[in-house]
């Protein structure tokens, strides 16, 4: 369906904006595109937002598929997953990877003091986060959110930001939501809101799986009426979208992301990123995998189960087989750079 969103002359502005910018960041020297100070909020705490290696935007360590009703604590023995876990991780770190951000709302299973032990023995910077997650016929979603206001719900994210989760001291350097297809019901604007006041407070960007282009357009739609820059909202699964429509909310200032890379569609994406670069729009690309494992029923963490996202070793294919492929279609050490180091510090990075 072709939808006429806005007037040529303002879109014609939009991309040549865009055109621009790219222009000026794929020409600059080194690798800072900002003189502001930045820094990422992970699970150890305040760390620079360099971009000396790669980051991951978009992946999961261990997921609760539960739901919230039923969703309780893992037990405290976390040894089990540990062993599971450590040569992944170390491969990462081989090809690598630095820093890792963590996908897995509350109620679907985040547990911000395995994060931090993972992060502490295997050397690999995570930052996890805040939000509720409405996708899924709302099977994520605490009671309480249909109760409480956006005003109410967003003091509960800004406590965890400031003071840390629950009891264990870590703090949220993002903001995760998730919504379906189509334009955003009542709950799923009430969640955006409530997003929108956490990000104005704290500096975090918000995260949104999003179901279909007509759900990422109404979610731009909510942003600018309440003020917030495009920018601070990444479009999640952005792959499940035509190039036009990725196009268009690209030039609107939206994050575009990437998040299903594995070793079964690297063509399908490598012909996606390079229509994103001819449209000069690499600036507001982000790429991922969307990796990670769940826990049985009883959420034990002595069976962990890998998802079933195309990849038999998680967080490889885009160093063994993405970066390989572009190369071979004419990307620069410098484009690559900028997709898979510079954007993510652009995106998620929170400025002093």
């Amino acid at each position: 369906m072709k939808v006429n969103l806005q007037p040529y002359s303002i879109l014609f502005y939009h991309r040549l904006a865009a055109k621009l910018f790219c222009l000026i960041l794929c020409l600059a020297p080194g690798n800072k595109v900002t003189s502001q100070p930045r820094y990422f909020i992970t699970v150890t705490g305040k760390a620079v937002a360099d971009t000396l290696n790669t980051i991951l935007s978009h992946e999961h360590v261990v997921t609760n598929f539960i739901g919230a009703d039923s969703i309780r604590p893992a037990p405290l023995k976390k040894e089990k997953a540990l062993m599971i876990l450590k040569p992944y991780f170390n491969r990462a770190k081989q090809n690598g990877i630095a820093t890792l951000f963590e996908c897995t709302p509350a109620f679907i299973g985040r547990d911000a003091l395995l994060l931090k032990t993972i992060s502490e023995n295997f050397g690999i910077r995570i930052i996890t986060n805040t939000g509720y997650y409405a996708a899924v016929n709302r099977k994520y979603i605490p009671s309480f959110v249909y109760s409480e206001s956006e005003d109410q719900i967003s003091k509960r994210w800004i406590a965890e930001f400031f003071n840390g989760i629950e009891a264990t001291g870590v703090r949220p350097g993002f903001i995760k939501l998730g919504v379906g297809d189509g334009i955003l019901d009542s709950v799923e604007v009430k969640l955006l809101k409530a997003a929108i006041i956490t990000s104005k407070r704290t500096g975090m960007t918000i995260a949104i799986h999003t179901g279909d282009y007509e759900a990422a357009f109404s979610e731009y739609q909510v942003a600018i009426s309440n003020k917030l820059p495009p920018e601070k909202l990444v479009w999640v699964h952005a792959q499940n979208a035509t190039n036009e429509q990725r196009q268009h909310m690209a030039e609107m200032g939206m994050w575009i992301s990437l998040d299903g890379i594995s070793e079964k569609n690297i063509e399908e994406y490598t012909g996606t990123i390079l229509f994103l670069k001819k449209a000069s729009l690499l600036h507001r690309l982000l790429i991922s995998h969307d990796d990670g494992w769940s826990v049985p029923a009883n959420g034990s963490y002595n069976t962990l189960e890998l998802f079933k996202n195309g990849n038999n070793v998680p967080y490889t294919a885009i160093p063994d087989k993405l970066i390989p492929a572009l190369k071979l279609h004419g990307f620069t050490d410098r484009e690559i750079e900028i997709v898979t180091k510079v954007n993510p510090v652009q995106c998620f990075a929170i400025k002093e």
